[in-house]
């Protein structure tokens, strides 16, 4: 693209642009004033050119990486209230449970309510961003939702109604995984050619930055608040100052939109797409090597994310530790995996054999579960461990899907192993639930340590289909 041409470079004005350049006339640059240089490109970018440093003008011209680099500040934090809040219930369990007075599955319901509605949502989120909203409206709308949920979800603490939160958590459910859909696709519009790879890997870092901060702080404040309020109120409360990190999100998603309505505007170029074009007839051509993936991808995730949801009282009941170090050692695995996804991620692309991979992270997540199980040996060893396979199993398993997958079937691909997996996950959950109200702990991980023997199970099916 011509970027001296301006709107005058398009399809429509070729003729014409050919009959002038074709004619005897020529126009003499030299003619051509420093003033009117400096209008054209304050016109062109937005920007004084006349900054001293060029700084400026990078940062405000879309075709510098600067301005990229800029951009992406505001996409990583587009995520992060979704990522802080998903886990609110996790680092309050104990704090839920007794002041709503509710049962341990009825807590983990909490987490299945996100589950269900992303079972549909899996499939239809990237054709509602290509074709209904808009890339643009499409993040505000998600973040919206986002941050209508959490808003609900506290008030349903605040005013001691549980099903309320319920509701909170369906509507934050709602905007979750297809405001992470919406943060993919601006990655690719922006980046796609230069450092996608790098980009991808930061913002799953910065994502699970959000989960580790949300544990390390949301008990601290919690006993902050409890010197002035009691019960639910103090639950409530609590819940809408986490709600911020939601706000954060949303102004991120206007900012986002509009610097990237601009660059359309200045560049000549079309909103980004997801092209994740969801096509259900493809699913009859699938191999058999998808399903077991996406069998592989229920098994291993199903004994990592209810863990965590339901890992605090476990920390402190078995290890004795007191609500803040057990919320710091359970959220481990994502600090862990924040540092370590981006390096694996690397690792795994010059090495190759993503199968073999995934069958290490699986047995390290069955020792790990093991040891936690039936000793007890110092559990930030074993939690450190597990953020290290969970890395090492994300950066291993979906890239998997694009070596088998022809490309304009990747969409549906994808979309059947996120539903699959968040249906696994809102089951699980609420099984996980009742087990620890019924047997207790100890009975928990064996059942996940089960999911795991199967997860192997299926690996070594696939390892023979490949």
């Amino acid at each position: 693209m011509t970027e001296d041409l301006g709107e005058f470079s398009t399809e429509k004005n070729v003729p014409l642009l050919q009959k002038v350049t074709d004619s005897e006339y020529t126009v003499n640059n030299d003619n051509i004033t420093d003033e009117t240089k400096e209008i054209n490109e304050r016109n062109r970018t937005g920007c004084n050119p006349a900054c001293p440093d060029g700084i400026t003008a990078s940062l405000c011209d879309p075709s510098q990486c600067l301005h990229r680099y800029f951009l992406l500040f505001f996409m990583c934090f587009l995520g992060f209230g979704n990522y802080f809040c998903f886990d609110n219930p996790g680092a309050l369990q104990e704090q839920i449970i007794n002041d709503m007075d509710i049962t341990t599955s009825q807590f983990a319901q909490l987490y299945s309510w996100y589950s269900w509605p992303n079972v549909i949502l899996s499939f239809c989120g990237g054709f509602l961003i290509d074709r209904v909203f808009g890339i643009r409206l499409g993040a505000i709308i998600f973040s919206l939702c986002i941050l209508g949920g959490q808003v609900v979800f506290a008030l349903g603490g605040l005013v001691n109604k549980f099903w309320v939160m319920e509701a909170g958590r369906f509507i934050f459910g709602i905007g979750g995984e297809s405001l992470a859909v919406a943060q993919n696709t601006y990655a690719v519009s922006w980046f796609k050619g230069k450092e996608l790879s790098m980009v991808f890997g930061l913002q799953l870092s910065f994502a699970r930055v959000g989960s580790s901060v949300n544990f390390a702080t949301m008990f601290p404040i919690y006993k902050l608040v409890s010197k002035s309020y009691e019960g639910y109120k103090c639950l409530g409360i609590v819940l809408f100052i986490a709600s911020a990190s939601c706000v954060l999100s949303q102004i991120s998603a206007f900012i986002v939109g509009f610097f990237d309505w601009r660059a359309e505007k200045i560049l000549n170029r079309a909103a980004g797409k997801t092209g994740e074009v969801v096509v259900l007839k493809d699913v009859l051509q699938f191999p058999a090597s998808l399903w077991l993936i996406s069998l592989i991808c229920v098994t291993y995730y199903v004994a990592i994310f209810p863990f965590i949801g339901l890992g605090s009282v476990f920390f402190m009941r078995k290890f004795e530790f007191d609500p803040a170090m057990a919320n710091n050692v359970n959220g481990i695995v994502y600090i862990v995996s924040a540092g370590a996804s981006p390096v694996l991620g690397l690792l795994i692309d010059k090495v190759g054999r993503h199968l073999t991979w995934v069958f290490v992270a699986v047995i390290l997540t069955l020792g790990m579960h093991t040891l936690l199980a039936f000793s007890f040996f110092n559990p930030w060893f074993a939690m450190v461990i597990m953020g290290i396979a969970y890395s090492m199993l994300a950066s291993g398993l979906w890239p998997m899907v694009a070596l088998i997958i022809p490309e304009h079937q990747l969409g549906t691909a994808y979309g059947i192993m996120q539903s699959f997996q968040n249906l696994g996950l809102g089951v699980v959950t609420i099984l996980a639930g009742l087990i620890v109200d019924k047997k207790g702990y100890l009975v928990l991980e064996t059942f996940f340590l089960g999911w795991l023997c199967y997860g192997d199970l299926d690996l070594s099916v696939s390892k023979k289909t490949e």
